[in-house]
């Protein structure tokens, strides 16, 4: 039996024993390995397959963990992860327990910084190079940026920051948007390998020293030099900057890879080595729809079609699609702005249809959240569709440009709550508590698909901002109308009753529906149960009407304990008098990990039978343990 090269590469170090000639076989294997493992479990496979040529090279020509490698976003990672001593990982990959499905420093020493946002490696693999020199250390600081990420602001900053000074750094463009031409791959490939060459720096050297004692010669030299690069390649920017380009080059060729690779690492200065990739290379239904492919739930790896779930209830994200396209095409004055995810938020119906009035902004949330603030302050209807954990990124543009103008945005916020396999960096747990706490904005929580268009449709009525946050996954399945006005701040009875009071924030309403439902059965204790709807401004009127003098009252949100709406009405009810025992179910003071939905709220006490003991010991009623899969 023939024992393949992947499986002996336990670490860069047995990586390094190969031959030349011996990589591209390898590269074959780990695309193979990739296709064929995440098939059943999902994953980021269209990012990670056209990046495995560069992951070889980076860890053939580098020695890592001595030499830092920062990736950009981390979910092109899998190959690094492959090289590093975590193979056998791969097929636990996002699922819980198992290997991130980012870098994440706390898994390997190969992960130097954990990313799961994009345009934070530049920064990162900056900072860690003047750690470097001012502690007299040695090795490269080496960022690997998708073209995508190196559109954020933030990136450009640091652009900006490393290359007004010389600390040694490396700056990989990973482009999988352009073409590779043969012609003008040999040809850059050359160009590369003979500008990043010592020869070519000697020379480069010993001329200026000679054109230094000619008046005006040296800086005629400097723009011819300039002027050729910049006829020949598109790196003028960049060395604008400051950072010296290389490229373009193809990077799915040892050949162009190497030489150059090798030919930098003996650079010094922040340098740029722009390298073109196909995204989902080796596998055709990822080469053909990049998009889809990006990052998916399991696959049929024969037919290369995603598996679906056969029912038919749509999902949040849809019923937000629909809901919005309807509306716009009664209001002229809708238009929709999306940073680079218009599949992921529903956004790509609504371009479609309406492709004058949809805008991507690309990876670039701050400007997106000010771009839609000008709209507004021009007459526009602005719905800035972002997920819930990439909000955080514009928080400052919410409240100066958007809030404190009382401008009427609408942020529609998906995957609110629990996430699932991303983990901690996508998990949408600060939104409930950052928007509630900003003078002049309406925050609004759906428990169904319904409720949702009807948000939408009432955000639309406002003259300020709104907020509307609802989670990933299928919606509940109820029938639908045309989406009506809600009344303003209004909480909606679900089910009355004496003995206690449950206030349910958004889609957790089902798993609070069946604790109540179990009270009564099985405690014969009615439970009065509120879909609170609206986070902000909060309808206290009702609350106190159904907590009494003295009731107990237990909150459900999918948010951050600290900081979200269970304390503000834990304080409203003091505030009011109230004396009744009080319990809050939310997400503790920690970041959760990777996992299923389901696994991650269990682990995190938000299923149906963990409320049910928390009512039981705020009625202070004995609770018999009972399995999870049985009430959860």
């Amino acid at each position: 039996m023939t024992v393949s090269l992947l499986e002996n590469i336990a670490s860069p170090a047995d990586l390094k024993r190969l031959t030349v000639d011996e990589l591209p076989v390898l590269a074959q294997e780990m695309r193979e390995f990739l296709i064929d493992t995440l098939a059943p479990i999902g994953g980021h496979l269209g990012a990670s397959l056209g990046v495995i040529e560069l992951a070889i090279a980076l860890h053939y020509v580098f020695e890592s963990p001595k030499d830092r490698i920062v990736w950009d976003v981390s979910h092109q990672a899998y190959p690094h992860k492959m090289l590093t001593g975590r193979l056998k990982g791969i097929p636990t990959i996002r699922q819980h327990g198992g290997l991130s499905g980012f870098t994440k420093r706390s898994e390997s020493v190969h992960d130097v910084f954990g990313a799961g946002h994009a345009s934070t490696s530049i920064s990162a693999a900056y900072g860690l190079a003047l750690a470097r020199d001012l502690q007299g250390q040695d090795g490269h600081s080496i960022a690997v940026i998708g073209d995508g990420a190196l559109g954020g602001g933030m990136a450009l900053e640091a652009l900006n920051h490393a290359g007004a000074r010389r600390n040694r750094l490396i700056v990989v463009l990973n482009d999988n948007e352009m073409s590779i031409a043969p012609n003008v791959g040999a040809m850059s490939a050359y160009l590369s390998r003979v500008i990043s060459g010592k020869p070519y720096a000697a020379a480069k050297d010993a001329a200026k020293k000679v054109l230094e004692n000619l008046p005006g010669a040296l800086e005629a030299a400097r723009r011819l030099e300039e002027h050729v690069k910049g006829m020949l390649t598109p790196g003028t920017l960049f060395e604008e900057l400051g950072l010296r380009y290389f490229g373009p080059i193809d990077g799915h060729d040892f050949q162009h890879l190497l030489p150059v690779l090798e030919n930098c690492k003996s650079l010094s200065g922040p340098l740029i080595i722009h390298v073109l990739t196909r995204k989902g290379l080796g596998y055709t239904p990822a080469e053909k729809d990049p998009e889809t492919w990006h990052g998916l739930g399991p696959y049929d790896r024969q037919h290369g079609v995603p598996i679906t779930d056969a029912t038919h209830v749509p999902s949040y994200t849809e019923v937000f699609a629909d809901t919005l396209c309807e509306l716009a095409e009664h209001n002229q004055q809708i238009v929709a702005i999306t940073a680079a995810m218009p599949g992921g938020t529903g956004l790509s119906r609504f371009a479609r249809q309406f492709p004058s009035r949809c805008f991507d902004v690309g990876i670039a949330e701050e400007h997106g959240v000010t771009f839609a603030a000008g709209l507004a302050a021009g007459g526009m209807r602005p719905v800035v569709a972002i997920y819930s954990t990439f909000m955080q990124r514009a928080f400052d543009q919410v409240i100066h440009d958007v809030c404190i103008q009382r401008l009427p945005v609408i942020f529609c916020m998906d995957r609110a709550g629990i996430v699932g396999a991303d983990g901690a960096t996508h998990t949408g747990m600060f939104d409930i508590a950052m928007m509630r706490m900003i003078p002049n904005m309406m925050c609004m929580a759906p428990s169904d698909e319904q409720e949702l268009a009807d948000m939408l449709y009432t955000a639309l009525q406002q003259d300020g901002p709104c907020a509307v946050r609802y989670p990933r996954g299928k919606a509940v399945g109820v029938a639908r109308h045309s989406p009506c006005l809600l009344p303003l701040g209004k909480a909606r009875l679900c089910r009355p009753g004496e003995d206690a009071l449950l206030i349910s924030v958004g889609h957790v309403l089902n798993v609070a529906r069946d604790a109540v439902q179990r009270m009564a059965e099985e405690k014969e204790k009615a439970v009065c149960l509120l879909d609170l709807r609206f986070i902000k401004p909060l309808d206290m009127a009702t609350i106190l009407q159904h907590a009494g003098t003295d009731r107990p009252v237990l909150v459900l949100e999918e948010g951050v304990a600290q900081g979200g709406v269970g304390e503000h009405i834990a304080a409203q009810l003091l505030q009011a008098g109230w004396r009744g025992r009080f319990a809050h179910l939310a997400i503790p003071d920690a970041f959760p990990t990777h996992g299923t939905q389901t696994e991650i709220r269990r682990e995190l006490g938000l299923t149906s039978a963990q409320l049910f003991r928390r009512l039981c010991a705020l009625l202070e009623l004995s609770s018999e343990a009972e399995e999870e899969t049985t009430h959860g």
